[in-house]
């Protein structure tokens, strides 16, 4: 995997970020805005008074968010300098702070924070045991890792088409690794695994499954576009877990 593989080289070019986030903003038609947030919210509960720090901040959504809810300090780390140059425009403040590096790459202090929060950036990391075992150091007991990822029935297989998409292959799901694909113009490498590894690679590290969604989605969400709803519920687009840093391990 060559540096130019990350995710944070895919978001750089202006007309690529620029796509991306036109969708990611696009009311009923983002399964980011319908599907995934609400589910993050919910497994987020209440963090008032905690500290936050964001794997993939992205464009300050998340920060704007977490502070909302009471989050004391937010630090959002981003590979995607174009990425945090919007987020310091959209949610700076004297409560976050922003940093541009890859999430491989951020190092904290021992319990430096109270839960780790990352949306759909965790699938862009090759070496995701190392960054959970960093996790688990910058926790205290009872800190907790919030985290959403492209479902694995989606990033198993790349169906190349316009418009939206009507049909999902899922193929060599059981082959892990990247997979190249066409994506807003450009090629982005996701890296490819199970269900059962994201759960895994949770446990193994010392945290406890608290919840398990796959971002089923909310009626009241789509208002008057029931084909929408009907296309949104053919196949789960994204996977979130929540999970408690134990003192011991298994």
């Amino acid at each position: 995997m060559t540096a130019n593989d990350r995710g944070s080289e895919f978001y750089e070019p202006d007309e690529v970020r620029a796509a991306y986030l036109r969708h990611r903003h696009d009311g009923i038609r983002s399964p980011n805005l319908v599907l995934e947030e609400p589910a993050f919210i919910e497994a987020v509960g209440s963090i008032a008074g905690q500290r936050v720090l964001d794997l993939g901040c992205g464009d300050g959504t998340t920060a704007a968010l977490m502070v909302r809810a009471g989050g004391t300090s937010y630090v959002g780390v981003d590979g995607s300098a174009g990425m945090v140059e919007d987020a310091r425009r959209n949610a700076a403040n004297a409560a976050t702070d922003f940093v541009v590096t890859d999430i491989e790459d951020f190092e904290a202090d021992d319990a430096e924070f109270d839960i780790v929060v990352s949306r759909m950036a965790l699938h862009y990391v090759e070496d995701l045991d190392s960054v959970v075992e960093r996790v688990r150091r910058w926790l205290p007991t009872g800190g907790r890792l919030i985290l959403s990822v492209v479902h694995p029935v989606i990033t198993s297989h790349d169906d190349v088409s316009s418009g939206p998409r009507t049909t999902w292959t899922v193929d060599d799901y059981f082959e892990r690794g990247p997979r190249a694909r066409a994506w807003f113009g450009s090629t982005a490498v996701w890296q490819h695994r199970t269900t059962e590894d994201y759960v895994r690679v949770i446990i193994d590290h010392g945290f406890r499954l608290d919840s398990l969604s796959e971002c089923e989605p909310r009626a009241e969400l789509f208002g008057d576009d029931p084909g929408e709803l009907r296309r949104r519920r053919r196949v789960p687009l994204m996977l979130l877990l929540g999970a408690t840093k134990m003192e011991h391990r298994r």
